[in-house]
Formats: structure tokens, sequence, C-alpha cells
């Protein structure tokens, strides 16, 4: 896998377009001159919980006694029934309904961005190839600006696309990462069973 193609896989999971309609509704009763602020720190958050699983989350699969193939597997179907909610759901259904007031850490930097998606996407990266974690965080890092840069400006991109363009992108974003949750699903029972 190249690091494009990480990029964009990261950038399907991590899901900015889709996560807009979340983020304008878990800071609606905040002052809109802390948005920004707000979003900024929390994107912050929720990558250093992804940093965490590039780093350190082999070793944790070793303490756990978890194989790749396992991984990959229960990776594919938490990443499929995601993408079923964001296909199926309305967009503040996906996760349920947030704390009132300023959020912090839950529900915006996790799991709205450090995911269980996107920290099993992060995980595979790096057991597959261990090697390549610097792919991996350039992928990772890249995925992740273009996310910030999509929820900064969250407000005008729903007036620009509105409720239906928005629902209509977290859909496609969703049958997208449907395909990807059964390739890794597949790849998983590979390995298993034909290693």
């Amino acid at each position: 896998m190249s690091i494009l193609s990480a990029m964009l896989l990261l950038l399907l999971v991590l899901d900015p377009v889709g996560n807009v309609p979340l983020f304008l509704s878990a800071l609606r009763h905040v002052d809109h001159s802390r948005h920004k602020k707000i979003i900024v720190r929390e994107s912050c958050i929720g990558l250093a919980f992804l940093l965490l699983f590039l780093f350190f989350g082999r070793y944790l699969l070793v303490l756990l006694h978890i194989s790749h193939s396992s991984l990959s597997i229960a990776g594919g179907i938490v990443l499929f029934l995601i993408s079923i909610k964001m296909i199926f759901a309305r967009s503040d259904e996906i996760f349920g309904a947030g704390p009132e007031g300023e959020p912090f850490v839950v529900p915006l930097a996790v799991p709205l961005i450090a995911g269980p998606s996107a920290m099993t996407t992060v995980l595979l990266l790096v057991a597959r190839e261990p090697a390549r974690w610097l792919s991996w965080l350039v992928a990772l890092v890249l995925a992740w600006s273009v996310s910030l840069l999509i929820l900064v400006f969250s407000n005008r991109l729903r007036k620009v696309l509105r409720v239906r363009g928005i629902m209509a992108m977290e859909r496609l974003t969703g049958m997208l990462l449907t395909t990807v949750a059964v390739e890794m699903l597949l790849s998983g029972i590979k390995q298993s069973f034909f290693p």
C-alpha cells in the first residue's frame, strides 16, 4: 500500500464530511467564537490517540496475544458496522447523543476522530508492515490535516452542501467503507485459514 492509498483509506475512515453535522450538533450550545478552537483542540487530542496506536499498538497486540488475522477480522467487523450505520442512520444517531456544554475529548476527539475504525486501521497498517512506520505516520498526518481543514470550515461546508448534500456524502463514504471492511474481513479469513 502506498502512502497516498493509506492516506485516502484513513481519510475515508476519519470521515470528516460525515462528521460535519455531528460536530455542529455537539457545538450547538457553544459560542460560535469558540468553535474553531474547540475543533482544533479536539482534533489534536484525536491525533494523539491515533499516534499512540500507531507507535504502541503492536505491543498491545503482543501483550494481548492478538494475531494479525484476528485484528483484521475484528477491524473489518467494526468498520462494517460503522459503515452500515453511516448508510442507514441519521448523522446524529451514529454515535449517540453527546454531553451538554463544551465537549472535551468525548464525543469529538473520541470516538468521532479517533474512533474504533480509525484506531483499527492504524493498527492494521503498522501490524502488517512495521518497518514502514514513517510512511504510515505521514499518511496519518496528511489525512488528519485534510480532516481538520474540513472540520474547521464545517459551518461553510454545511451552507454549501446543505443537509441533503452532507447526507449523500456520508452515505457514499459509508458505501466505500463497507467495501474496505469486507476486504479487511476477507484478508483476515485468508490469513487464518490459508497462511
